[in-house]
């Protein structure tokens, strides 16, 4: 009798061994959650309103804010000029910020990539191409890849 308790116990635990869940990394709270790379109108001639139809939006699904200064976005290009860096933006809980290609007037939730001069400044491939955001000190925090013709967009 006195062997059931502690082979009881022993049984016990193995059981909580085995049906714990396995360790997954966690989601990422900001993240890319859409590129539209096929803006409307394109392919023309690099037109501003047109490189502006084409965008890329970092959410922040978290429960706090989170200073984007230093982060980068780009797409699969080894190209310097196809990395945008984020300046002082601080992207609070449950927002969208969206970049856009061309140029206009950053505000806090559109900013811009500052492209121009003709076809050559769209950074997102109308049909394949990966999005990468990462952090400060250059960590992958998420990327987004889409292979489509047939859309004009991917939901990440």
């Amino acid at each position: 009798m006195r062997l059931v308790a502690p082979v009881a116990a022993l049984v016990a635990a193995a059981a909580a061994l085995t049906m714990a869940a396995p360790a997954q990394a966690a989601a990422p709270t900001v993240k890319i959650s859409r590129i539209w790379y096929d803006s409307p109108g394109s392919p023309d001639f690099g037109a501003n309103s047109s490189l502006n139809g084409e965008y890329v939006q970092i959410k922040n699904t978290g429960r706090s804010a989170v200073k984007l200064s230093g982060w980068t976005v780009r797409d699969e290009t080894a190209r310097a000029d196809h990395v945008y860096t984020f300046g002082d933006v601080t992207l609070k809980a449950g927002k969208t910020v969206t970049l856009r290609t061309g140029r206009g007037r950053d505000t806090a939730t559109t900013l811009y990539w500052g492209r121009s001069g003709g076809t050559l400044a769209y950074i997102w491939n109308q049909v394949k191409d990966t999005g990468y955001l990462r952090d400060a000190r250059g960590r992958l925090v998420h990327k987004c890849s889409y292979n489509s013709s047939r859309t004009a967009y991917k939901d990440c």
